[in-house]
């Protein structure tokens, strides 16, 4: 089996990440960087969303590039992390997060291109992405499992909601998103869960709250204060995965729903 981990701000590299190859992937959606290894006893192939330096802004990230890679590089699933702002007043900052549920309406990828795979008419194996939930089950079920192992304090569900970057959002827009029952914002895992969908590899999601979105505490959270759980969030993580991923090498995998196909 081999494990895809996609990681973004704050966490550029995998500790312990053992015998560790970064190649450039050619896909026919341009380049991505794809570091192979072993980490956690397991094949893995680590994605480093904004790459070394946080080159790239959240607009600027290259979802179709980044999972047709790992796709292309035999990926059977794919464990994702996110920092994010708490939607949810409940929700104490440096919990992490397991969603279960996704709030993209947009549905676009950074240039403003619809967020497919199916990119030109007739193409085969095009169709309509079914499901009821967005994220593994079976996934899932190894981040909630690596955390609590991790002795960290995690949250079993919640609504990922998906924000364009590279700006923060209005008090109005974080309004809106917990009127539809968002639990936290970020601006990149909407892209990566519908192209996981239509690509047919089990993914998952686990955030890590580090600030309140605007306007959702009536003090807002300091920008030091951000700053200081972003530097923290790479540990949460790493002892997270390190404890998930020989549950994932466990689990019984399937894709996520079904698709409606046209050929």
């Amino acid at each position: 089996m081999r494990i895809g981990i996609i990681t973004g701000s704050g966490t550029y590299a995998l500790p312990d990440f053992s015998g560790a190859q970064t190649h450039e992937v050619t896909t026919e959606y341009g380049p991505a960087m794809v570091t192979e290894g072993t980490f956690a006893g397991a094949e893995v192939l680590h994605v480093s969303r904004h790459g070394e330096g946080h080159a790239r802004l959240s607009n600027q990230v290259t979802h179709q590039a980044n999972i047709a890679a790992l796709r292309d590089r035999g990926a059977d699933a794919i464990l994702a992390v996110t920092v994010c702002g708490a939607v949810d007043a409940t929700l104490p900052l440096g919990t992490l997060v397991v969603f279960d549920d996704l709030h993209f309406l947009a549905n676009r990828l950074p240039d403003g291109s619809l967020c497919t795979l199916h990119t030109e008419p007739g193409r085969p194996a095009r169709g309509h992405w079914i499901y009821e939930g967005p994220f593994s089950a079976p996934l899932r079920s190894a981040l909630l499992a690596g955390a609590r192992e991790a002795g960290l304090e995690v949250r079993d569900g919640g609504c990922y909601g998906h924000v364009d970057g590279p700006r923060f959002n209005t008090k109005a827009e974080i309004r809106m998103l917990a009127a539809c029952g968002v639990t936290a914002v970020s601006q990149t895992a909407g892209p990566e869960t519908v192209l996981c969908g239509e690509a047919e590899i089990p993914y998952a999601l686990i955030g890590y709250a580090t600030d309140y979105a605007n306007g959702v505490q009536d003090i807002a959270t300091p920008v030091e204060e951000l700053i200081r759980l972003i530097g923290a969030s790479p540990a949460a993580f790493a002892a997270t995965l390190t404890a998930a991923v020989p549950h994932v090498q466990r689990a019984a995998l399937a894709p996520v729903g079904t698709h409606f196909r046209f050929d």
